[in-house]
């Protein structure tokens, strides 16, 4: 990783992740909270997602009649498929049952019950910041293409439901110590960071997973 440049969107994303940080070590969250934060922010990449999907702008006409069907239906299903993620998260380590799939309330009251709306206000205002420097400042929606666009999204959310849901059952079984808590917010952290450098890498860059080598790319 020599020679690696972060960009100020970057530098933000880092900042940002350092706020559920003090909430660990300085505040005592549980493993809950920050899972149920974790879950927030796949809202917010949703919510994100759509916006560029809405500013996208394809070359060919059609696509622009397609834009009316596929931004529905990515909101259906990203909504449940968010939904569902939200239900392991309050049903396994908050305790909240209910029948069927819990609504926004349900939800809601638990972020406020959490109180971890500041830092899910700090991670928006990363993405914001990223979608503004990147996709709009850099001119990423020019050459953005929809069919991508509509599965962005669920590589992150798929990663961080794996190791992060995982991650807390063995966090839980150790005690929720909060060394573990913290190095579960540092993994996040990791994977949010080499995802998106990866996504932002200029055309022929080298990204964290595979360097520019001489030899060819096996």
């Amino acid at each position: 990783m020599a020679g690696l440049r972060l960009s100020p969107s970057a530098v933000v994303l880092i900042a940002a992740n350092l706020v559920p940080l003090a909430g660990v070590l300085f505040f005592g969250w549980s493993v809950f909270a920050t899972l149920l934060l974790f879950w927030v922010e796949n809202v917010i990449v949703g919510a994100f997602n759509l916006l560029r999907m809405a500013l996208a702008q394809p070359d060919n006409p059609l696509m622009w009649v397609a834009k009316a069907g596929m931004i529905p239906f990515f909101i259906v299903h990203y909504g449940m498929f968010t939904t569902v993620h939200g239900a392991f998260v309050l049903t396994l380590f908050g305790g909240v049952h209910e029948r069927g799939l819990p609504g926004p309330t349900a939800f809601l009251h638990a972020v406020q019950g959490a109180g971890i709306w500041p830092a899910a206000l700090a991670l928006a205002a990363s993405h914001g910041v990223s979608f503004a420097f990147n996709y709009i400042g850099a001119g990423e929606y020019r050459t953005a293409a929809l069919a991508k666009l509509m599965t962005r999204p669920y590589g992150r959310v798929m990663v961080l439901h794996v190791v992060i849901l995982g991650g807390g059952f063995l966090v839980q079984a150790l005690g929720a110590p909060v060394a573990a808590v913290a190095v579960l917010v540092v993994v996040k952290t990791g994977l949010d960071l080499v995802g998106h450098l990866r996504e932002h890498a200029a055309p022929g860059a080298p990204t964290p997973e595979r360097p520019r080598t001489t030899g060819p790319a096996w």
